[in-house]
């Protein structure tokens, strides 16, 4: 499954290019604008042509796969790191650091109280 939906994302990745690069742009007639033979160059565009179609549908696919992707990655557990062995440095049993030796606190000697 994870395959076929890597290759159908590929496939709709590279007909999404062809696609729009075949279309043409919004300002292809904008020569006839000053000959004063089009007035829609700027307005409605009329009914979408198939390439504008076929756009909007390849579009939703390469969306739809990239989305179906990247929650397989999210869900997938495994890491490219986990058969990695560990640095030597990281293998090493850490020594116990030794308990506490200081000296106990220099008490203050009492005085006796003045009279």
């Amino acid at each position: 499954m994870h395959i076929l939906v890597n290759v159908l994302h590929i496939l709709s990745c590279i007909v999404l290019v062809v696609v729009v690069l075949l279309q043409a742009g919004k300002g292809a007639n904008m020569g006839a604008a000053f000959g004063g033979s089009s007035q829609t160059v700027f307005g409605s565009s009329g009914a979408g042509t198939f390439l504008g179609k076929m756009t909007t549908a390849v579009a939703i696919i390469f969306m739809l796969t990239s989305l179906f992707l990247s929650y397989t990655a999210i869900r997938k557990s495994s890491s490219i790191m986990e058969g990695a062995s560990r640095p030597i440095a990281e293998k090493q049993t850490t020594v116990p650091l030794p308990v506490n030796n200081a000296p106990p606190p220099v008490s203050t000697p009492q005085t006796a109280p003045v009279k």
